[in-house]
């Protein structure tokens, strides 16, 4: 799935990526814990989170995340809007809770990272 429609799905904002909305999702992560993250998330996944500071874009770059989608309105400051820009990760935002974000996704075919 592209992330273009990844953010109709979520009715998402996109923040920083504009122009990579044509990247490709193969599964999503829906996690608060970036060390769960970096245990759990296989390349090309997008993550779905709550925590919405520098940590999850380096985090996202570490473990090959192409996009990050924050959850619950949650907006990035400057400084993490900053990093994403710099690293070319997309970060985009819904109003969406975590467990329905990841529920309409999964609704659409798009697997989770478990046992993949």
């Amino acid at each position: 799935m592209k992330l273009e429609e990844v953010k109709r799905i979520l009715e998402c904002e996109v923040i920083t990526g504009h122009d990579r909305l044509d990247t490709e999702i193969k599964m999503v992560c829906g996690c608060d814990l970036m060390s769960d993250v970096l245990a759990f998330i296989k390349a090309d996944a997008l993550l779905l989170t709550g925590l919405v500071n520098r940590q999850a874009i380096r985090t996202a770059g570490v473990a090959d995340v192409p996009a990050v989608v924050f959850v619950r309105g949650k907006r990035p400051d400057e400084e993490t809007v900053a990093l994403a820009e710099e690293k070319g990760l997309p970060i985009l935002v819904t109003n969406l809770l975590l467990y329905e974000a990841c529920g309409r996704l999964y609704s659409q075919g798009v697997p989770g990272c478990e046992g993949r």
